[in-house]
């Protein structure tokens, strides 16, 4: 049994998304709350969000133990990129990529 969560099209960068993912994969559920709550990167509070979207999604959807539950998988892959340009000397144009990440939790219990 595992409870899913994701989230698509934010604007954060998916590398800097994934550095933040590596710090709670395979962590249970209340240690990997209390890392993100106090790591000083703009991905965390969007991590620490859907990680408790996940949760309410185990607890309501699959009547889950929320004590038993720990992160299986995390990932932040590449979503869409928004081109934006800016004027440079002697009339050209410089691309500007806005890149987006598509985030997503997947949770299940411990076997006791």
């Amino acid at each position: 049994m595992e409870a899913r969560a994701t989230v698509k099209h934010v604007r954060i960068a998916p590398r800097k998304a994934q550095s933040v993912a590596n710090l709670v994969r395979g962590k249970k559920v209340d240690e990997a709350l209390a890392i993100l709550k106090y790591t000083p990167r703009g991905a965390a509070s969007v991590i620490e969000k859907l990680v408790k979207s996940a949760v309410a999604n185990a607890e309501n959807n699959y009547n889950m133990d929320v004590d038993n539950l720990y992160i299986s998988e995390i990932y932040a892959n590449q979503g869409t990129t928004m081109r934006r340009f800016r004027p440079r000397a002697f009339g050209r144009a410089a691309a500007i990529r806005k890149r987006t990440s598509h985030i997503g939790v997947v949770l299940k219990e411990k076997q006791i």
